[in-house]
């Protein structure tokens, strides 16, 4: 074939020539199950002559090429990829054109091949393996007569630059040509396309990037091809399509003009780009091409106006952008509207002698009424937090102003005071923490959030070194307890003076009032929620307050010291020997344990995210954010009903695009094995041996009939010989969570940035809720026949129990480690814990299994010192580390 006959050809039933001609060939991805949630929904259903319907209707849609992935954790992937392909192939309106076997596993991509009566297309193989991978797979691919897909990959990761992305596809281009003899018009590059407008300067020329890199590689690649997933480029704009659908429209403009001729995008939601609004076209222009800094801000600026509007103009009640400035930037602090606040911001310093009267005058003015309207009950907090992201965008723009000006006086902003935020050693849950330093934030104070995991004395040098005010700490896991006294201890070691607050869900005043507060001399503050922070800190910071304030807090914490020296009988416990005496019985004599179906180790890897939105508890959620109240009453409720309604609106819209665009991976690792009891401990046979589990006991004094419970007695004691299983479990929905954070912090969006964290908390919630649910009526077996719906399995009206190391029936987080051994859940699950035994990702829940039909979970409470002495014994470990542990259950004061 001479070079001027060099062109791709594949097929179906019939030839795809893809020539000059025909400018662009458009790859229609409903049939993938990443990209579509109805495709997903119907393969995972068996539903296989309604998916070929999807096949049929991207067709019909203009689709030339049809990508098909069955990328999924609950799908046979490769039989599902064989059983369709075999499907459209009888169906010769769909067969006509060529497929695309998609799938990020080799086996998949090979069976696809298999069935293709044409020639396809495989998406995709690049050098992130090595160039032996490499070499190893375009052979395969050569052999099996099909194109490639080439990304731009290799052992560093994704080409994210221009001369990245034109080195990793030239070094490509090279192996395949000149080493493997490919066909150079059966390379489709994909030189990745990452989304623009993200409020982080390194992003802004991405769109451009992968333009002129285009423009390189089919200038300098001879009779290669450039290819994308166009709906990336518009990631940040989630929610607005018509904004995304102009930016679609105007980077296929000028990427095609470079020389991409291939793409996945929804051409029917595509806009004819001389049919764009005028100054919609313009400002996206200026995005996608980078031509000026402000870019992004302009296109942030008219971009409401066309939200579900099909690209025209949206009219709604501008009266109050016809007020004075100040009255502007109040409203728009009030009612968190971010869209004008730069303009206005602006308009202000314009006005005002200097940046700084901007912030102190206007600004704060504005969050005055809305710290009012806060602590009247008037705000609520997610109305705060969309607040505090109006004020932090409007500081971020004076910013430059005002170091300037401090550089040349001195000057510096007036706070209320400056605290230091941080999540103690060990420990990583921080949505509490951020929700109290962003109030804290909207009452003008400076806060300086040190983040999670933070050692005592970096704590202790960054309160020095801006002179703070007063120092926060925060911990949700129980060994936090002792670090937060391990942080009091130093200041006073130390020679600090300024008030400590103490907060988080761990903790409490009884808490800090005998483990904390006694190691430091100044004042020591049990903050129980974020709408408590403003008043504790404006009454420490206060001369005229402080004196009163610590007075009744000493006041407090002298009388709960005094009661605890005074429990008498009242706290007395019966002895270890009597609680095991009034065991829970577990009928043993007459009572089988149910065998499970499939023991051992059982891996998900990429569970789907729809469907855990469907399995969601929301009443949590609400309560993360301070909304008393059940869902679904409280949408309905007479105080907080309206906010209520909004924050849900809003974390729906969220929930979606999180499905969508796959925001988040969910993974899933459980285990079944056999097992029997010994005491209090469980031992449990895996396949590297023996187990045992430790668990603790309730030593609280009952009447006979009524036993003191331990995790234990629900697993057959090893002296009946019955057989009896255990099952351990760990999941998460926080995979891939960091970034997106991130691009959210960086555009100083705290309101969106925490309503993500707790959305990937209750997902992962919702995933431990489902997969303990196919555990019983699958894999286990014991409740086939269960038949529950979402608000019965929330109330847990199913038989057996899951309870999580770390809370009420199983108090020690260090029984998390064994846990995670036995299921390898790092290899597995993606997840790891911390030195303290906090686990990572954040949004994530472990436990156990236990299927005994009257397994209840329960508190054990406080456990006495003999006890305490018999489970460091059997744990291994020292006096002092079980105290450690099991600090908030000691029902004695330790030496």
């Amino acid at each position: 074939m001479s070079s001027a006959q060099r062109h791709t050809r594949l097929s179906g039933l019939e030839p795809l020539a893809i020539t000059p001609e025909l400018l662009f060939v458009n790859v229609g991805e409903r049939t993938n199950v990443t990209g579509s949630a109805r495709f997903r929904k119907l393969v995972k259903e068996g539903r296989y002559e309604d998916a070929v319907e999807v096949a049929r209707q991207q067709v019909e849609s203009g689709a030339q090429i049809l990508d098909v992935n069955m990328d999924e954790g609950l799908i046979d992937s490769e039989a599902a990829m064989v059983r369709f392909l075999n499907l459209i192939a009888s169906e010769p309106d769909i067969a006509r054109i060529p497929v695309m076997v998609d799938s990020s596993k080799w086996s998949v991509i090979e069976a696809g091949l298999q069935c293709l009566q044409g020639k396809g297309v495989v998406n995709s193989i690049s050098l992130k393996d090595g160039h032996a991978a490499f070499v190893e797979h375009a052979r395969k691919v050569l052999r099996y007569g099909a194109a490639a897909v080439v990304m731009a990959f290799d052992e560093d990761g994704q080409a994210d630059t221009c001369a990245r992305k034109v080195e990793i596809c030239t070094r490509a281009y090279r192996i395949l040509v000149d080493e493997v003899g490919f066909p150079p018009e059966d390379i489709i590059f994909d030189p990745n396309i990452f989304a623009i407008a993200t409020g982080i300067a390194e992003h802004d020329n991405y769109a451009v990037d992968f333009i002129e890199a285009t423009r390189i590689i089919r200038a300098t690649l001879p009779h290669c091809h450039v290819s994308g997933g166009v709906s990336n480029v518009s990631f940040s704009f989630r929610g607005n399509e018509p904004v995304r659908a102009a930016i679609h429209s105007v980077f296929l403009y000028h990427a095609i003009q470079a020389g991409m001729d291939m793409g996945i995008v929804n051409a029917g939601a595509l806009p004819v780009y001389d049919d764009l609004d005028p100054e919609l076209r313009t400002r996206v222009e200026d995005v996608v091409l980078n031509r000026r800094a402000d870019a992004t801000e302009r296109l942030l600026e008219i971009a409401e106006t066309f939200r579900g509007s099909g690209g025209a103009r949206v009219v709604e009640d501008q009266a109050w952008r016809q007020r004075p400035v100040r009255e502007r930037l109040t409203h728009a602090l009030v009612h968190g509207i971010d869209q004008y606040v730069e303009t206005d911001t602006e308009e202000a310093r314009q006005l005002l002698p200097r940046p700084l009267d901007v912030i102190e005058g206007p600004l704060m003015d504005g969050m005055n009424v809305v710290g009012d309207l806060f602590g009247a009950g008037k705000m609520f907090l997610p109305q705060v937090v969309k607040s505090a992201r109006v004020m932090k965008k409007a500081v971020a723009y004076l910013l430059p102003w005002i170091e300037a000006e401090k550089a040349r006086t001195g000057d510096v902003a007036k706070t209320n005071g400056r605290i230091v935020l941080a999540t103690v050693k060990g420990d990583v849950h921080d949505i509490g923490k951020n929700i109290v330093g962003v109030v804290l934030a909207c009452n003008n104070f400076e806060v300086v959030d040190l983040g999670v995991m933070v050692g005592a004395q970096v704590i202790l040098d960054k309160a020095r070194e801006i002179d703070a005010d007063l120092v926060g700490l925060s911990g949700l896991i129980t060994p936090s307890l002792e670090e937060m006294g391990h942080v009091a201890r130093e200041m006073q070691r130390q020679g600090f003076t300024m008030p400590l607050l103490i907060g988080g869900a761990t903790t409490s005043r009884a808490h800090t009032a005998l483990k904390i507060d006694p190691h430091y001399a100044a004042p020591t503050v049990w903050v129980k929620d974020a709408s408590r922070a403003v008043g504790v800190a404006q009454s420490l910071i206060s001369r005229d307050m402080r004196a009163a304030f610590v007075a009744a807090n000493d006041a407090d914490y002298a009388e709960i010291r005094e009661r605890h020296r005074n429990r008498g009988d009242a706290k007395r416990l019966v002895s270890l020997q009597k609680a095991r005496g009034q065991k829970f019985d577990g009928g043993w004599d007459g009572y089988v344990p149910p065998a499970p179906r499939a023991t051992g180790l059982h891996v998900f890897e990429d569970w789907p995210l729809a469907e855990l939105a469907d399995c969601i508890d929301w009443s949590p959620f609400f309560n993360a954010w301070e909304l008393a109240g059940r869902y679904p009453a409280i949408l309905d409720d007479a105080v907080v009903g309206i906010q209520a309604r909004e924050l849900y609106r809003d974390a729906r819209a969220m929930l979606a695009t999180i499905v969508e665009e796959k925001w988040l991976t969910a993974k899933a690792v459980f285990g079944l094995w056999p097992a029997y009891s010994v005491g209090d401990d469980v031992v449990v046979h895996a396949e590297g041996g023996e187990t045992t589990l430790h668990f603790l006991r309730q030593q609280v004094d009952k009447p006979a009939d009524r036993p003191d419970f331990c995790l234990a007695d629900f697993i057959a004691p090893r002296g009946t010989g019955l057989p009896d299983w255990i099952g351990g479990f760990a999941v998460t929905a926080g995979i891939g969570l960091d970034p997106h954070v991130a691009r959210f912090e960086a555009d100083h969006d705290d309101y969106n940035a925490i309503l993500l964290k707790a959305l990937a908390d209750r997902l992962a919630e919702a995933l431990a809720e489902r997969l303990h649910q196919r555990v019983r009526m699958e894999f286990w077996g014991y409740a086939t026949d269960e038949a529950l719906d979402n608000d019965a399995l929330i109330a847990e009206r199913y038989r057996g129990i899951r309870p999580a190391p770390g809370y009420p029936a199983c108090p020690d987080h260090s029984e998390k480690a064994t846990l995670f051994k036995l299921l390898d859940a790092g290899a597995n699950a993606g997840m790891t814990l911390t030195e303290n035994f906090a686990m990572l990702p954040t949004a994530a829940v472990s436990g156990y299994y236990f299927s005994h039909p009257r397994s209840q979970y329960f508190v054990v409470g406080r456990v006495a010192r003999e006890q305490v002495a018999d489970y460091a014994r059997r744990k291994g470990v020292s006096l002092q580390q079980a105290e450690r542990w099991l600090a908030t259950q000691l029902d004695y004061d330790p030496q």
